[in-house]
C-alpha cells in the first residue's frame, strides 16, 4: 500500500505530465515530433525503462511502432503486428488496459528481436481510442517488476486519452491538407445594411425547449459570424508587417488556448477541456500556417488572409461524409474568431456580458462557455438546433432555461430589449406588453411562494390520508440534478438516464470513468435507492462519435436496447461499471425499450457474463442488483405477465408508451391533441401492467410526465401504482396532494374510469374527484 505522501506525489506527477503535454504541442510541428517528445516525457515521469507508441495503419488491421524511448530507434516504422497479435495487439483488440508482471508467461506474449528489447518484468498497455475504435496502444515496460496502482493506471489512461486526441487531430489535419481546398477569387463583400426600423411592437417567436423554466430580462445578443463580417480586402499592404502581426497573434492565441483548457478542466472535466488540444494542434499545424502566409505573400492583409483560409477550412469540413468530422467546423470557427481578435487588438464581440439577461446567439462555441460569466445568463436562446451541443448540456447542468432551434433569433431579437423566455413551451416574447410581463412575474412569484410554502414537506414521507406509502423519486441525467433532487425531498432516483454523460464526451467512457460517476451519484443519495437505466440512444438522442444509420423513422428503428445488444462490449462495460458502483449503495439496473422475451433474457445473460468477467479480474462488485424492464412499447404491455416472471421490477415509461399506443408524436403540433394520457387504451394498459406486477409480487415505478399531472397521479394511485419518478421540482406539490388522497376512494374512482370508453368522460370523473378532496393543512 502506498503512503499518503507517495499518492500525493503520483497525483502531482500526473497533473504536471498533462500540463507538459500541452507545452509539447506548442513546441512540436508535426505528429512524429510530438509523439517522440511525449514518449520521452512519459518514460521519465513513469520511471519506466521503455515507453512505446504503436499506431494503427490505414488498413485498420496493423499496429506499427511509431515512437519509443528505451527500445532500438531503428525498429520505428519496421516492427508491426496485427490487431489481436501479441500483448500489444491484445490491448487494441480488447480496448482495455492490460497490466502484467512477468509478461513473458502470458499466452499472448510475443518477443520482437528487431527492437532489441530484453525480457522486461512489467508490461502495461493502454489503448488509444477514437469513437470506441482502437487507433493505437501506449506501452510501458520496466526491467524491475512493478505493481502499478489504480491511480497510476488512471493517470496513464488519461495521458493515453490526450495522446489519442493528438493523433486524431494530426490525422484530421492531414486529411484537410490532402483535401483540394477551394481557392476562389474573393467576391466583392456585401455591406450589411443597418436595420433602422426600431420596431417596438410585441413579437413572439418559437423554438424547441432544451431545458424548462421561465426567465425575464434584457436580451444579450451575440452576433459574431465568427468575427469576419467586416473584414474587407485591403490594397498596398506590407507583407512583412502583416506576417509579423500574424505570428504575434498565433503566439497570443496559443497561450489563450492553454488558459481556456485549464479553466474548463477546473470547471468541468479534463475530457471537456480536451477540445482545446485540437485547437493547439491546428494553431501549430504547418499546413495551416503556410496557407496564411501564402495569402499574405500574395498581397492580402493578415485579417483578410485569415478570413479566406478559415472559410476554406470550414467549407472542407462541411463536405466530409463523416458527421463527426463535419462538426469539427465549429473548432475552426472558434480558432479563427480568437485569432482575429488578437490580430485586430479587439476583444471577441459580445462575449463580455454587461448585465444579467437572456443570452441570444446563433450557436455557442467551446471557448464561449469557458469565457462567459454564467451568473449573468438567466436564459439562453440559440438558433442552432443541437440539443446535445456543449453549450446546451452546460445550460442543463447549470439549470439555465434554454430554447434552441429558434430561426433568425439573432436578427429578430433586438439587443437590450426586454424578453420573456418561456422555456416550458418554447416561446420567446420580445418587448412584451406590460400586462404580459406582470402576469409572468406574478406566476413566477406565486411559484416561488408555493415552493417556500411546501418546503416544510421536504423531509416528510409521501403517504395518503389512510397511511398508504407513496414513493416519489427523481429523474436525473447529470450530476447537477442531484442537488435539485435533494432540495425537493426526492426519495432516491427512479430513473438515471446514463446517456447524458455519454453525450458530453468525445468517445465512449471507459469502465473506470463510468464506475466513478455512478459511485458519486450513489454516494450522494446516501443509502436511498438509485435506478440506473442502461444506455438509451437513438431517436433524438445521438452521440457525435457513434455512427447511426439513416432511418425514415428513427424512433421506431435501431435504438435503445437494440443498439446495446448489437454492441455487446459497450453494453457489458457499462453493466460492469454499474455492478462495481452498486457496492456503494442500493442500486437497480434497468433495461430500456424491452419488446420481447428474447431481449430481456439476452440482457440477463450479459449481466451474468459481466459478473464472471469481474470475478476473473478479482474486482469487487455487488451480486445482488435487482434487474428491471422498462415498459414503453405496446408489445411489452401485452406480454407483461410473462416479462414479470423474468425481472425484479417494472419501470413504466409513459412518455413513449402513450405516443406509441396512440400513434401521436408528442413533439408534433399537428397531432398534439391526440396525445392523451387519459385515453382509455392508456388507462387499460396501466391497469394491465399493475395487475401483472402484483401477480408476481414485483414493484412498478412510473417514469414520465404523466406523473406530474395531479389528475393522472390520482388515477394511477387508484390503479395500485405507488412509486413514481419525475422531475424533482414537482415533488413538493405532488406530496401535498398525496396527503389529501384516500387510497380506497382513488381505487373506486379508477375502477369507474376503466369502464368508460371516452377520455373526456374519464377526465371529468377524475377532475371532480380531485376537486372534492378535503383540504389538508401543511404541518408547518
Amino acid at each position: 500500500m502506498k503512503s499518503t505522501q507517495s499518492k500525493k506525489s503520483d497525483r502531482h506527477l500526473g497533473l504536471s505530465t498533462l500540463q507538459d503535454i500541452s507545452a509539447i504541442i506548442l513546441k512540436s510541428h508535426d505528429l512524429n515530433e510530438t509523439i517522440t517528445n511525449i514518449v520521452d516525457l512519459v518514460a521519465q515521469r513513469a520511471k519506466s525503462d521503455v515507453c512505446s507508441l504503436y499506431l494503427l495503419d490505414n488498413d485498420n488491421l496493423t499496429l506499427t511502432l511509431r515512437a519509443t524511448k528505451g527500445l532500438d530507434k531503428a525498429a520505428i516504422g519496421k516492427v508491426s503486428l496485427k490487431i489481436g497479435e501479441g500483448l500489444t495487439g491484445t490491448v487494441a483488440a480488447d480496448k482495455q488496459v492490460l497490466a502484467l508482471q512477468e509478461p513473458q508467461n502470458h499466452p499472448a506474449y510475443r518477443y520482437f528481436s528487431e527492437t532489441g528489447e530484453e525480457k522486461f518484468h512489467t508490461f502495461v498497455g493502454i489503448p488509444l481510442l477514437d469513437r470506441n475504435h482502437a487507433i493505437g496502444v501506449l506501452v510501458i515496460q520496466t526491467r524491475i517488476a512493478h505493481d502499478f496502482t489504480e491511480e497510476e493506471l488512471a493517470t496513464l489512461s488519461t495521458i493515453a486519452f490526450q495522446v489519442a486526441s493528438i493523433v486524431v487531430n494530426a490525422r484530421l489535419l492531414d486529411a484537410i491538407d490532402q483535401f483540394q481546398l477551394p481557392m476562389p477569387e474573393p467576391a466583392e463583400p456585401q455591406q450589411e445594411s443597418a436595420d433602422t426600423d426600431s420596431d417596438t411592437q410585441p413579437q413572439t417567436i418559437r423554438g424547441k425547449s432544451a431545458y424548462p423554466g421561465v426567465a425575464i430580462g434584457p436580451a444579450n445578443v451575440i452576433d459574431q459570424k465568427y468575427g469576419f463580417a467586416d473584414i474587407l480586402e485591403e490594397c498596398n499592404v506590407d507583407p512583412e508587417h502583416e506576417s509579423r502581426l500574424l505570428d504575434k497573434a498565433l503566439r497570443q492565441t496559443r497561450i489563450q488556448t492553454l488558459y481556456l483548457e485549464k479553466r474548463v478542466a477546473e470547471k468541468l472535466t479534463q475530457e471537456d477541456a480536451a477540445i482545446f488540444h485540437t485547437h493547439l494542434m491546428i494553431l501549430e499545424d504547418r499546413g495551416f500556417i503556410d496557407r496564411l502566409h501564402s495569402k499574405i505573400d500574395a498581397g492580402h492583409s493578415a485579417p483578410y488572409a485569415l478570413k479566406k483560409v478559415i472559410g476554406d477550412y470550414i467549407d472542407a469540413f462541411g463536405q466530409m461524409e463523416d458527421a463527426y468530422l463535419r462538426e469539427r467546423a465549429a473548432d475552426m470557427e472558434d480558432i479563427g474568431r480568437r485569432l482575429l481578435a488578437n490580430l485586430t487588438g479587439k476583444a471577441t464581440d459580445g462575449l463580455h456580458l454587461n448585465h444579467p439577461g437572456i443570452l441570444v446567439a446563433k450557436r455557442l462555441l467551446p471557448s464561449d462557455m469557458a469565457i462567459l460569466d454564467h451568473e449573468k445568463i438567466q436564459g439562453m436562446v440559440l438558433e442552432s438546433n443541437e440539443a446535445n451541443a456543449h453549450s446546451v448540456i452546460m445550460a442543463k447542468a447549470l439549470g439555465i432555461p434554454a430554447v434552441i432551434g429558434v430561426k433568425g433569433a439573432v436578427s429578430l431579437i433586438q439587443p437590450d430589449v426586454t424578453v420573456i423566455l418561456d422555456a416550458n413551451t418554447g416561446s420567446i416574447y420580445q418587448n412584451p406588453h406590460p400586462t404580459v410581463i406582470e402576469e409572468y412575474q406574478r406566476l413566477e412569484q406565486d411559484r416561488q411562494q408555493e415552493q417556500e410554502r411546501l418546503s416544510c414537506l421536504r423531509d416528510l414521507p409521501a403517504e395518503t390520508s389512510d397511511r398508504v406509502k407513496i414513493n416519489l423519486r427523481a429523474n436525473i441525467g447529470l450530476v447537477s440534478d442531484v442537488s435539485v433532487a435533494q432540495q425537493n425531498g426526492a426519495e432516491g432516483v427512479g430513473l438515471y438516464r446514463t446517456e447524458f454523460p455519454y453525450m458530453t464526451r468525445k468517445s465512449f467512457p471507459d469502465r473506470q470513468d463510468q464506475y466513478l460517476l455512478y459511485k458519486r451519484i450513489i454516494q450522494e443519495f446516501d443509502g436511498l435507492p438509485v435506478t440506473i437505466r442502461t444506455l438509451d440512444i437513438g431517436g433524438d438522442k445521438v452521440l457525435p462519435y457513434f455512427a447511426m444509420p439513416n432511418e425514415d423513422n428513427p424512433f421506431m428503428g435501431w435504438r435503445s436496447v437494440r443498439i446495446s445488444l448489437e454492441n455487446r462490449q459497450i453494453f457489458q462495460t457499462q453493466i460492469e461499471a454499474i455492478l462495481m458502483a452498486a457496492l456503494h449503495g442500493p442500486v437497480k439496473l434497468l433495461f430500456p425499450m424491452i419488446s420481447n422475451m428474447e431481449e430481456i433474457r439476452a440482457c440477463k445473460q450479459i449481466v451474468t457474463a459481466a459478473k464472471q468477467s469481474l470475478r476473473d479480474e478479482g474486482i469487487p462488485f455487488s451480486d445482488k442488483v435487482p434487474l428491471g424492464a422498462m415498459i414503453e412499447v405496446p408489445a411489452a404491455v401485452r406480454i407483461a405477465r410473462h416479462l414479470a416472471k423474468e425481472v425484479d421490477f417494472f419501470a413504466l415509461g409513459t412518455n413513449d408508451l402513450i405516443q406509441y399506443l396512440l400513434a401521436a408524436d408528442r413533439s408534433n403540433s399537428k397531432v398534439e391533441k391526440y396525445y392523451d394520457p387519459l385515453h382509455p387504451a392508456v388507462m387499460l394498459s396501466l391497469h394491465g401492467i399493475a395487475e401483472a406486477a402484483r401477480e408476481q409480487n414485483i414493484s412498478v415505478c412510473v417514469c414520465g410526465e404523466m406523473a406530474t399531472d395531479p389528475i393522472c397521479l390520482f388515477a394511477m394511485i387508484g390503479l395500485g401504482i405507488h412509486e413514481f419518478s419525475l422531475s424533482a421540482p414537482y415533488i413538493p406539490q405532488l406530496k401535498h396532494l398525496i396527503r389529501r388522497i384516500n387510497s380506497e376512494q382513488a381505487q373506486a374512482v379508477a375502477s369507474q374510469a376503466l369502464d368508460k370508453a371516452d377520455s373526456h368522460e374519464i377526465r371529468s370523473l377524475l377532475e371532480a374527484a380531485v376537486a372534492g378532496l378535503p383540504e389538508s393543512p401543511l404541518p408547518c
